[in-house]
């Protein structure tokens, strides 16, 4: 009898990447001409007491309402364009070295990975592309006519994460005894709660407190490292041989040309 499948679950910020990935685009988002000046500063004041875990459930709250109110308007095109074309800027060189060798540990164990994040799924979605993930689990903005409305559809927090999880898993099959789940947020504790094993990543004293009650593993990130050149590239044999070829092919009929003109 075949087992159970099961899964991995993987918080984004502060867990896999070493920011914030609702306000690690604030610069190209001002230079597209989404955001004033006075939004950057206070997504930038966010992002440094998100990134110094001084950020309380009741900031987070504000930012959420923040951002949300920031995004009316905006054309969900333009955004997934600069995400895309910007990631390469501004996530790649803080994804944690250690989430990436999790990651891959699952995948070789035959687990999916789940990104689960509360920033949208605009951002999070090409993230989540990039480290070969198999599904997402994000914040969803409500979209008319290729905008946004500035309303919410799904709020990916808390006790939502939790529920999307479960929701998941009874959709693809997943087994959540024998599922794994990660995070570095108290927040996230329903999500720890959902799954068999989960784990608490570099925990403040609180989390880690929760993490020894439950018998949760406790990880320490400390490695940022550019993804890139960790990730397999294609081969380029074929288009080197094929350049050489041609190269070869020009200095012979250059050769020839020459000795008959002498």
């Amino acid at each position: 009898m075949t087992e159970p499948r099961a899964a991995a679950f993987f918080d984004l910020d502060k867990t896999i990447i070493a920011t914030s990935s609702a306000t690690a685009f604030s610069r190209p988002f001002l230079a597209g001409g989404l955001l004033t000046r006075g939004d950057v500063l206070r997504t930038a004041y966010a992002h440094f007491l998100f990134v110094l875990g001084r950020a309380d459930a009741d900031q987070t709250e504000r930012l959420r309402a923040h951002l949300s109110a920031m995004v009316t308007g905006w054309d969900v095109a333009q955004v997934s364009a600069i995400v895309n074309e910007t990631l390469h800027l501004h996530i790649e060189p803080t994804v944690y070295a250690e989430a990436v060798e999790l990651i891959a540990a699952h995948k070789a164990a035959g687990r999916d990975v789940v990104v689960v994040s509360a920033s949208g799924s605009e951002v999070v979605t090409p993230i989540a592309r990039l480290l070969g993930a198999d599904h997402v689990i994000a914040t969803r903005m409500e979209v008319v006519d290729g905008r946004y409305t500035g309303e919410i559809a799904f709020y990916a927090y808390g006790e939502n994460k939790a529920t999307a999880v479960r929701e998941l898993a009874a959709e693809r099959g997943y087994d959540l005894e024998r599922s794994h789940a990660y995070t570095d947020s108290i927040t996230d504790v329903p999500m720890l709660q959902a799954v068999g094993h989960g784990a608490v990543v570099n925990p403040d004293r609180a989390l880690r407190r929760l993490a020894v009650e439950h018998g949760w593993e406790a990880l320490t990130f400390r490695r940022p490292v550019a993804l890139r050149p960790r990730l397999p590239r294609p081969s380029r044999s074929v288009p080197v041989l094929a350049l050489l070829a041609v190269g070869l092919t020009a200095w012979v009929l250059l050769h020839r040309r020459r000795r008959r003109q002498g």
